[in-house]
């Protein structure tokens, strides 16, 4: 692993409501934001949404398959926009420095070219 490496791209999708209510149950997440229409829409939402947490598994989920939970460290996110039903999801990453046996990542989630969560991770290397 070195600076600058880039992870392959991963992606899931598309959000269903069988995702979210799945989660819930999972998570004791019962805000009817993500499952009733009309507190949504009443909220200002165009319809259901994923719960933040939702996007932040399916993430660390990604990463992990790709280093190994056993090497994760540290692992951090930034909600910065709403998941709703039918989103694609695509994950990126890149290796920001390696020192002393771990290394720094970036990641994101994004739909199309808008930015979803914004994470943070560190890794030992194998």
């Amino acid at each position: 692993m070195t600076a600058g490496e880039v992870l392959p791209d991963g992606e899931t999708g598309p959000v269903t409501q069988t995702d979210v209510v799945r989660f819930a149950g999972a998570g004791g997440d019962f805000n009817p934001l993500h499952h009733d229409p009309e507190f949504a829409a009443a909220a200002g939402f165009p319809g259901v949404l994923a719960m933040g947490q939702f996007q932040a598994g399916l993430l660390a989920a990604w990463l992990t398959d790709w280093c190994g939970i056993e090497h994760l460290r540290e692992y951090e996110v930034r909600f910065v926009a709403p998941v709703f039903l039918g989103n694609r999801l695509r994950f990126s990453g890149e290796v920001t420095a390696v020192e002393a046996g771990v290394a720094d990542l970036t990641l994101r989630v994004t739909r199309g070219d808008e930015e979803i969560v914004r994470a943070a991770a560190r890794v030992a290397v194998a």
